[in-house]
């Protein structure tokens, strides 16, 4: 029998947060879906989702949270905690896509997407660690990308944000397995959500004038992209899968595509590597755990 969980989803919207929200609901788990200004350009959003889980029963609510915030965080989980007595679980999913050539995003289009795709994680991690940790038990479970593992030109500054969230959350894998507590990414591959239709362009367009076809990368990858591009239910499912396996034996990386791209080629390789490198430091045997966990393929 599957133990239901709580569960609160950051980003939960639309696109994958929502999806995800919804899926975990009508398997009968708590979920808290949680976004920013929801008395503003969240409203509808909100509403919706009220709404679906009145006329469906589900055990579905919102609260606000603005992952850049750390009060904002810090008071979502607390209510959430407060609500349902605990948090079984928490899905790191809020994030946007800047594209366009590295030189063209600016510093401040570069900090604002690494405050919500990287930093938004240890903020929202901080805050409900702790009460995980008071019940020895918890999953951090990061929406990362296959563009966490792959560079994909045009697309820099996002893949840099998902090459951070990738090594922050595999250090959590570690550092937290013996108090009870797991951390696993979820990669996706191409899918049609409303993050592509709110991509953020580099806007500093002016020094692009030199790159020649180079320039052209971005409409390119996302023409290609799209004609590969899955049902994003997909991913929902196996973020469900995920919640509902049993602790110390969910895997550390589940890529979830439709096509690989070498993905797992490169988590394959990446996972000989670490435990190599943490034999080598004398962990082997602090990290037995992890290893259990993270051993499986896609």
């Amino acid at each position: 029998m599957v133990t239901k969980q709580v569960v609160l989803v950051t980003g939960a919207s639309t696109g994958f947060g929502r999806l995800i929200a919804e899926a975990l609901a009508k398997h009968g788990h708590t979920v808290f879906a949680t976004m920013r200004d929801l008395a503003g350009r969240n409203a509808s959003n909100a509403s919706e989702i009220r709404e679906q889980a009145k006329r469906e029963s589900l055990p579905l609510q919102v609260l606000e949270l603005d992952v850049t915030d750390e009060a904002s965080a810090e008071r979502a989980v607390r209510d959430c905690v407060h609500q349902a007595g605990r948090i079984d679980a928490v899905i790191n999913n809020a994030g946007y896509v800047v594209a366009g050539l590295a030189e063209c995003v600016t510093l401040e289009q570069a900090r604002r997407l690494m405050d919500t795709n990287f930093f938004g994680c240890v903020i929202v991690n901080r805050a409900v660690l702790p009460y995980m940790r008071k019940q020895s038990s918890g999953l951090l479970l990061h929406v990362s990308s296959g563009a966490g593992r792959v560079a994909v030109p045009g697309f820099a500054l996002y893949c840099a944000s998902k090459f951070a969230l990738e090594a922050l959350a595999e250090t959590y894998h570690y550092e937290l397995a013996g108090q009870g507590i797991e951390s696993s990414i979820v990669q996706p591959g191409p899918y049609k959500t409303a993050v592509f239709g709110n991509t953020v362009q580099a806007a500093d367009t002016s020094r692009s004038v030199t790159y020649g076809a180079a320039s052209q990368f971005t409409s390119k990858l996302f023409s290609a992209l799209d004609a590969s591009a899955g049902n994003p239910q997909d991913l929902a499912d196996v973020v469900v899968s995920i919640v509902e396996t049993p602790a110390g034996y969910r895997r550390l990386r589940y890529r979830v595509s439709p096509t690989d791209m070498g993905v797992d080629a490169i988590n394959s390789v990446s996972q000989e590597v670490q435990t190599r490198f943490l034999q080598a430091l004398g962990l082997g045997a602090d990290t037995a755990f992890v290893q259990r966990s993270a051993a499986g393929s896609d």
